[in-house]
Formats: structure tokens, C-alpha cells, sequence
């Protein structure tokens, strides 16, 4: 029997407060019912063999410390905890939340040296673990933060979000699968070895990603949007932009996405949803009747399915980069 060729699997988990994502960010009494989820979370990934990393951030880090949500994980070695920065619900605060300093690409660099300080300081002295993956709250990175990072000594980070882009920063044009940021641009590869970026798994149903997304983006412009051409896009199958997360997609398309990912020669998929998407109401935006049960069942059809073909590696994202450095023919290294 041929052998199947070997697929890293890695599933992250933005740990965090939950809010109406349609509403203003919270600023107090960050609300974390959430975290209640999450050991049986834990319990269905030892079942299924899967080692979550968790990116937690300040307030679901103080709840944790106060209900030892991740105590037994730890203490077994079967997750990861990467630590993730909300700049609104971590300490030390400047300014009134709003939509352009809630990503934490447009602060200060001394303000994000702050919170992080703060961050990993409370992961130090209350969760007695010192974290080296990282992903920034809302996405995006710079080459500033991602040299913050290395000085802290974090060694993988996950805040590249491909083929997305906003009016505050850009992801397009990053690699397929995980390179070496350069350090003039943390969207190419190059020559430094000191922390790797493993990005979310983002793509289209199509091999070509990068024809994909330009298709895409045009479907999205005027006029093409006006006549729903996404949309028509989507329901034909002929394009569809597909992200490996069971809070928005289903199993089809995310073993699709990991096809086509694959056929690009990246070895690895980063699965990844929110905590908070865990209960019902935790976004406003995963509006269904049994959220846990639902992410469940896609995650362990995506697994069941995709075992028909390839061999996973279960894996927590800093194990990723260490078997990637030692594997340097599964990185994309095109400068």
C-alpha cells in the first residue's frame, strides 16, 4: 500500500472575553463563561489526539489563573498556551477603544512593549508558564512587533492572516504555508532564524491562490459586487475563499481548502476559531442552537476525512516550528 503522504495538523484557539462583535469593545468586566468550555474542549481533543495551542489573552488569562482552567492540560503536556493581545482588555490603557486602536498594528511600539510586558507577566508569575507563540488580537503584524516578539523570546508567531486586508493594514502577498519573516518586510521570507510565522490556513477551492484572490478581490469591486458576483461565485463552486475555521465554515469546505493547500506543497493546515464562539451568543456572529457540539462535529469531520488520505501530525504550534526548523524543505523560503 502506497504510504499517505503526512499532513501537520495544528488548531489554534483565540482565548479570550466574549462580546457582541457588532457592538463597542469591552472596556470593563470583561466577561469570560466561556473558559467553562474549555476543559471539555480539552477532553474531546485528547480524544481525537489533537494538541490545541490556546491564544490567551489578558482577561481570559486572569480567569484561568482564578478557575485553573488549563491546570490538568498543563500538567499533562497535551496543550500549548501562546499568549494574544487585545489592546482594549490589557493593561497598561492609553486611549478609548475604537476600531483603528483595537488593532494592535497601529499602536505606539512602546504601548504594545507595554501590554505585552503585562501580558507575559501575568502568564509568568500566575500561570507559571512563560509563552513562545504569539498572535496579535484582530490580526496583522509588523516588522517592529515581530522584533518585540523575538526580544521577549517568542520564537512562532500566528497574526498573518492571508489573502485579508483592511483599511489599517494588509496580509496580501504573504507566502503559502510557514516561513521566516524578513525583517524588512514580515510578509516575504528571509534570512533570519529566530522566530517563524505559521499562519491561520486561509486559501480558495482552486490550486492557484494567487489568481484566486485576484479573481476574488475583482468579484468584490465595483460594479462585479453589485450583481452579487461573489455570491454567484460561491453557490456554483466555481470560486469559493475558504477559511480553516469551524466557526465559519463547514467540514466540506475546509477539507477542500487543505486539498488545495496541500497541492501548493505546504505540509501543514492551521485550523483555528474564538473561545467565546464555544456558547451560544458568546460573538453575536455563530448564532446556532449548540455551538460546542457544532465545532466539534466539523473538527472531527475534517479529521476523519482527511485520514483517508493523509497522514496527520498532531501537533501544538510551537512543536510546529520546531519540526519545521528541522525540517527546513516544508518552509516556503522564495524571498
Amino acid at each position: 500500500m502506497k504510504n499517505k503522504p503526512e499532513l501537520v495538523f495544528i488548531l489554534t484557539v483565540d482565548t479570550e472575553e466574549e462580546w457582541d462583535w457588532e457592538g463597542p469593545f469591552p472596556e470593563k468586566d470583561f466577561s469570560v463563561k466561556n473558559l467553562a468550555k474549555i476543559p471539555a474542549f480539552q477532553s474531546f481533543c485528547d480524544e481525537r489526539g489533537i494538541r490545541p495551542c490556546y491564544f490567551v489573552d489578558y482577561a481570559a488569562a486572569k480567569g484561568a489563573v482564578e478557575n485553573k482552567v488549563f491546570e490538568n492540560a498543563l500538567k499533562q503536556n497535551t496543550c500549548e498556551l501562546g499568549a494574544h493581545l487585545h489592546p482594549w482588555a490589557n493593561p497598561p490603557y492609553f486611549d478609548k477603544p475604537n476600531e483603528a486602536n483595537s488593532h494592535v498594528v497601529n499602536l505606539p511600539i512602546e504601548q504594545v512593549e507595554a501590554k505585552l510586558d503585562e501580558l507575559v507577566s501575568t502568564f509568568v508569575n500566575e500561570l507559571d508558564y512563560q509563552p513562545t507563540s504569539f498572535r496579535t488580537g484582530r490580526w496583522g503584524i509588523s516588522e517592529e512587533i515581530m522584533h518585540l516578539l523575538w526580544s521577549r523570546g517568542f520564537t512562532v508567531d500566528s497574526s498573518v492572516y492571508p489573502y485579508y486586508s483592511n483599511e489599517f493594514f494588509t496580509c496580501q502577498g504573504s507566502p503559502i504555508g510557514a516561513y521566516w519573516p524578513d525583517t524588512q518586510n514580515v510578509l516575504r521570507a528571509g534570512a533570519q532564524r529566530d522566530i517563524m510565522e505559521i499562519q491561520a490556513s486561509v486559501g480558495f477551492n482552486r490550486k492557484f491562490f494567487a489568481l484566486a484572490d485576484a479573481i476574488h478581490h475583482a468579484a468584490e469591486s465595483v460594479p462585479l459586487k453589485y450583481i452579487k458576483t461573489v455570491s454567484l461565485l460561491w453557490h456554483t463552486n466555481l470560486l469559493r475563499k475558504i477559511y480553516m475555521s469551524p466557526e465559519v465554515m463547514d467540514a466540506q469546505d475546509m477539507v477542500a481548502l487543505a486539498r488545495k493547500i496541500h497541492e501548493n506543497g505546504s505540509n501543514y493546515i492551521n485550523m483555528y476559531f474564538h473561545s467565546s464562539n464555544l456558547i451560544k451568543n458568546g460573538t453575536g456572529c455563530f448564532n446556532v442552537d449548540e455551538p460546542f457540539q457544532i465545532i466539534c462535529s466539523r473538527i472531527s469531520q475534517v479529521i476523519d476525512t482527511l485520514s483517508e488520505d493523509y497522514t496527520l501530525n498532531f501537533m501544538t504550534l510551537k512543536e510546529a516550528q520546531v519540526y519545521f526548523s528541522q525540517n527546513p524543505m516544508m518552509l516556503n523560503t522564495n524571498d
